[in-house]
């Protein structure tokens, strides 16, 4: 099959992740391919012959409080990204689960308890509508009294709970929303990442891209707002700094954009080994159309993309048999205790097997139990504030590390090669390497002075 027909799919699954992950301030969005969360209850993932027991769990002590904590989870569960909002509602349960020693709970308001301590996790569905996610996140608040925040799918959405959350002065946890400008230029004491940005995304691309696949020349185009910004910024930075170069200046089009000759005309003519597309919403379709149309995608163009969930994988990346790249998790390439719990849990409560952001939602929930035992119970924005910056903790993905500068999530990554689109428990790859990526710290302005001694600015400097 010729090779525009490959990168044909590789694109289409970039857009889906940039939708899950991006910003939303288009009112277009990606809309989940049809019956994928009936197709992931159907497969029963198999348990691991090694489980985490009583004696791996945390142990939890001294932590009391003389109300209920209360910590809302704001996710999409029924509208276009529920797809991935489903990992989120699956791996925050499991993830207060393991951390205080209970059972996994699924409905949508539920109860742990950390020694003399209870939380109460209460789930809201924003549909990735960020005036539905501040409806609900101010009713949490107001109402529910919750003291955090987690969530959510979009960056766009997540930026929207920023300003409720500082408004409030409350914390929130960034999971799985993936937009560097969330620890970058909109950075606020009150956030916290438990998933990775894509920064991080970029690094662990642009050197597997250049070290790994030898391409060196790239060009881009992104929409013209933060979220096709940061991401743009995040790939010129990571694939210059690996030794790659961008040979023509990087394009931005408006995120309502339905005809992209114009953008992609200055692209037509260039010798470019990989076009690198950030973008997310409807326009994605004749942004991919205009760039077959004026050969700025042909047999001599190589496009990469991070790999994605596991149902999305079997329908778009079926040519792509053999390719190497990256992928943020996947429940094969981690190997702990903890990765082994959440393998366990979501086979018996959720009959599949852990997806792209389950991870994340675990993360988060561990997060914050491990803050209030550093508390000891005290969940006012200062105490907890005090205990994320600088917190690690082991998670599915092993160690976390939350940067006390600005808020990021240092984790690991993966290199894998896809093997198959086609086994029953989702086996698609081989592992071929874990990378940590560390990006450099991008707060401005006020925020500027607390990068300490971290690289700022960017990769080069």
């Amino acid at each position: 099959m010729r090779k525009v027909t490959k990168l044909l799919m590789l694109l289409v699954v970039f857009a889906l992740l940039a939708a899950a992950c991006g910003d939303s301030e288009s009112d277009e969005t990606t809309a989940a391919p049809g019956d994928t969360t009936a197709a992931a209850a159907e497969t029963t993932a198999a348990p691991t012959e090694t489980s985490a027991t009583p004696d791996t769990l945390p142990e939890v002590d001294g932590v009391s409080c003389d109300e209920p904590i209360t910590v809302g989870v704001i996710t999409d569960l029924t509208g276009a990204l529920a797809i991935y909002g489903a990992h989120v509602n699956r791996g925050v349960p499991i993830g207060f689960a393991y951390a205080t020693g209970g059972e996994v709970q699924t409905g949508l308001e539920q109860t742990y308890m950390v020694d003399d301590c209870e939380i109460n996790v209460v789930f809201k569905d924003d549909q990735t509508n960020a005036e539905l996610s501040a409806t609900a996140a101010r009713e949490l608040i107001e109402v529910n009294g919750a003291d955090i925040i987690i969530g959510s799918v979009s960056s766009g959405v997540t930026a929207t709970l920023q300003g409720i959350a500082r408004e409030n002065d409350v914390i929130l946890i960034a999971a799985p929303a993936a937009a560097t400008d969330i620890t970058g230029k909109d950075f606020d004491p009150n956030t916290f990442r438990a998933s990775r940005s894509n920064y991080q995304d970029a690094m662990a691309l642009c050197d597997q891209f250049v070290n790994g696949n030898g391409y060196t020349t790239f060009v881009q185009i992104a929409p013209d707002y933060s979220f096709g910004y940061g991401g743009a910024a995040g790939y010129k930075d990571a694939c210059t700094f690996y030794g790659g170069e961008f040979i023509e200046e990087d394009v931005f089009a408006p995120a309502d954009t339905t005809d992209f000759t114009s953008y992609m005309t200055p692209l037509a003519d260039t010798d470019a080994e990989a076009l690198l597309v950030t973008w997310a919403g409807g326009g994605f379709v004749p942004l991919l159309q205009s760039a077959i149309d004026l050969g700025v995608i042909d047999d001599d163009t190589v496009l990469g993309s991070p790999f994605v969930d596991n149902i999305v994988m079997p329908a778009f990346f079926s040519n792509a048999i053999g390719t190497t790249s990256v992928i943020l998790y996947h429940y094969t390439a981690a190997s702990n205790p903890v990765n082994d719990y959440l393998i366990e849990q979501v086979a018996a409560n959720f009959e599949t097997v852990p997806d792209l952001f389950d991870a994340d939602g675990m993360n988060a929930a561990i997060m914050v139990v491990e803050a209030l035992k550093a508390t000891a119970g005290a969940s006012d924005a200062d105490s907890l504030r005090a205990a994320l910056e600088g917190i690690s903790f082991e998670g599915p993905k092993g160690l976390i590390e939350v940067r006390p500068e600005d808020h990021v999530a240092l984790q690991d990554m993966y290199v894998v090669t896809l093997l198959n689109i086609d086994d029953p428990a989702f086996m698609y790859y081989e592992n071929v390497a874990t990378v940590r990526p560390e990006p450099p710290c991008l707060l401005e302005g006020d925020f500027a002075s607390r990068c300490g001694s971290l690289p700022a600015g960017s990769l080069g400097g």
